[in-house]
C-alpha cells in the first residue's frame, strides 16, 4: 500500500515519536545509574544515550515505509525515429525475457504477437486460460495468462526485477499488428481498464491504481514510466518532478460501450480543455467543440500513439492565425510550408533557448484560468533538417471539419512533461516542460540498485 499522507506531516510525528523515546530512555538510564547497585551491571550505558538524538528520522521513515509497501515498478520508454512513436520494455516469461511493445496509453490490454515474438510456442509455453471442454489452447485473440516483471523502484534507481506472476494479455497474428515501430513485440495498453498494465501492476501488488509517464525528447536516452507510485520521482540533477505537478480531473467518456475491444474510447484518457491562448491571448473558436456531445463527438483526449497534436480545423485555424500574427512581433516570417505541418518558419531566424527555440507560448486552459498547461518551443516547434530544408514547423496538425475527437494531444506535446495518471482520484497530474526545472525525462539515472527488490 501507499502512505498518502503528507511525509513531512509524517517527519513530524516520527521525530516527536522519537524525541519522547529519548527522554523516556534517559529517564530510566539515569534512574538506574543513579540508584542502581553501584556493583551490579548497567544495563544500557548512559554513554549510549545521545546516539538516539542523532537518528535521521527522514531516513527511519522511508525504512519504515519500505517495510510496509509493496514496491513500484518502472520501465524505460525509448522512441522510434521513424513511426515517432514510443516503446515500452518489460519482461515477459519465466526466466524474464525482455520485450518491446509500443505504449499505447488509450488501449484496453497488451496485445502481441506471440509467435513471432517467442518462437512456436506462444511465449514460451505459457499457462493458457484453456477452454474448459476441450482443453485447448485459445485462438488467436483469446487471453493467455504468464509472468510479467520490471524493476521495482524508489523514485531514485531501479532494482532488481519485481514479478507480477499471472499477466493476462492477448495474441494476434503479426499482419494484424498494423502501425508496429521496428523492434516491438505488440502493443502495451494503458488504458482504463481493468486488463491494461497499470491495472494488473496494482491488483498483483496492492499498490495504488496509479503511473507516470515522461517520455524523453532525446533521440538516443530513454525517459521512464512509475507503476504503482504517487512519488517521488528523481531526476538528474536530483530533481523531483512530483512537486512540481498541477492537477485536473480525468473525464468519463460519455457514451457507453458494451464491446470489448482493444481500442475503445471509454478506455481512453479525456481531460476538460476549455480553452487555447496564445501568448496569453484567447483565441477565437467556438468552444461547443471541446465539450462531447451524446454521440461521442468532441472533447479532448491524450494519445502516445498520434505523434503530433490534431485539432479539429476550426480550432486549427484559428491557432495557426494567432500564432503567426504573435510570431510577427517577433520578426519572424512564416515559409514554405514542409508536409505534414502548415506553418514553418526558417531554422536560422529563430533564437534557441534552454527551453527550445523562442517562439510564441500555447496554453491549454483547464478547468479554469489558473489551470494552464503550458507548450512552449520545445514541444509546439518540430525541427525539419533534410535535403537542404533547415526549418522549424508548428507541430499541429488539422484533423478535418468532423474527427470523433476535437482535440488529441499527441506524443511531441507530452515529450519533457510528467505525467501522472491518478486512477483512484480520478486526476491527471501533469508538470508542463519540465526542461524550466533544469532537468529533461532522458535524465532518470537507470543505474541499478541491487538493495531494491
Amino acid at each position: 500500500m501507499n502512505i498518502n499522507r503528507d511525509d513531512g506531516a509524517i517527519y513530524q510525528i516520527l521525530g516527536s515519536i522519537l524525541q519522547q523515546l529519548y527522554i523516556l530512555l534517559h529517564m530510566i538510564m539515569s534512574y538506574q545509574y543513579m540508584y542502581g547497585e553501584r556493583d551490579g551491571p548497567v544495563i544500557v550505558p548512559c554513554t549510549m544515550v545521545p546516539f538516539l538524538s542523532s537518528i535521521d528520522t527522514v531516513s527511519l521513515f522511508n525504512f519504515i515505509k519500505n517495510l510496509i509497501s509493496s514496491p513500484a515498478f518502472l520501465a524505460p520508454i525509448t522512441k522510434d525515429s521513424s513511426t515517432k512513436k514510443y516503446m515500452l520494455t518489460i519482461y515477459l516469461k519465466t526466466p524474464p525475457q525482455p520485450t518491446n511493445l509500443l505504449l499505447d496509453l488509450g488501449a484496453s490490454f497488451t496485445l502481441l504477437d506471440c509467435l513471432h515474438t517467442c518462437g512456436s510456442s506462444p511465449c514460451g509455453s505459457p499457462q493458457f486460460l484453456k477452454n474448459s471442454l476441450t482443453r485447448k489452447p485459445p485462438l488467436m485473440g483469446q487471453p493467455v495468462v504468464d509472468s510479467l516483471s520490471m524493476p521495482v523502484t524508489d523514485g531514485v534507481n531501479p532494482g532488481q526485477l519485481g514479478s507480477i506472476p499471472e499477466f493476462v494479455f492477448s495474441c494476434s497474428k503479426r499482419s494484424a499488428l498494423k502501425g508496429l515501430a521496428k523492434g516491438a513485440a505488440g502493443f502495451g495498453g494503458l488504458g482504463r481498464s481493468n486488463l491494461s498494465i497499470p491495472a494488473q501492476v496494482s491488483n498483483s501488488s496492492s499498490e495504488s491504481l496509479i503511473f507516470a509517464l515522461c517520455l524523453s525528447g532525446s533521440p538516443s536516452a530513454p525517459g521512464v514510466a512509475f507503476f504503482g507510485s504517487s512519488g517521488p520521482y528523481y531526476f538528474i540533477p536530483e530533481i523531483d518532478l512530483s512537486k512540481y505537478l498541477n492537477y485536473t480531473p480525468l473525464l468519463s467518456y460519455p457514451v457507453e460501450s458494451t464491446v470489448v475491444s482493444y481500442s475503445n474510447p471509454s478506455n481512453e484518457y479525456f481531460i476538460g480543455l476549455t480553452n487555447i491562448k496564445v501568448n496569453g491571448k484567447p483565441i477565437d473558436f467556438n468552444r461547443t467543440v471541446l465539450s462531447i456531445d451524446g454521440k461521442g463527438y468532441g472533447g479532448t483526449k491524450l494519445s502516445t500513439v498520434t505523434p503530433y497534436t490534431v485539432l479539429q480545423s476550426t480550432i486549427f485555424k484559428a491557432l495557426t492565425e494567432a500564432f503567426v500574427n504573435e510570431s510577427a512581433a517577433l520578426n519572424l516570417t512564416v515559409r514554405e510550408p514542409v508536409k505534414p505541418f502548415h506553418v514553418c518558419y526558417n531554422a536560422d531566424e529563430i533564437m534557441s533557448s534552454r527551453v527550445g527555440p523562442t517562439v510564441p507560448t500555447i496554453d491549454f486552459v483547464l478547468q479554469d484560468d489558473d489551470v494552464i498547461w503550458r507548450v512552449l518551443g520545445s514541444n509546439s516547434m518540430v525541427r525539419i533538417y533534410h535535403d537542404d530544408v533547415h526549418a522549424w514547423c508548428l507541430g499541429f496538425l488539422d484533423g478535418g471539419a468532423h474527427p470523433k475527437t476535437a482535440v488529441v494531444i499527441g506524443g511531441h506535446q507530452m515529450e519533457d512533461n510528467l505525467l501522472q495518471f491518478d486512477l483512484e482520484a480520478g486526476r491527471l497530474g501533469f508538470s508542463s516542460s519540465v526542461l524550466v526545472h533544469g532537468t529533461m525525462c532522458a535524465n532518470f539515472n537507470f543505474t541499478t540498485n541491487n538493495n531494491l527488490r
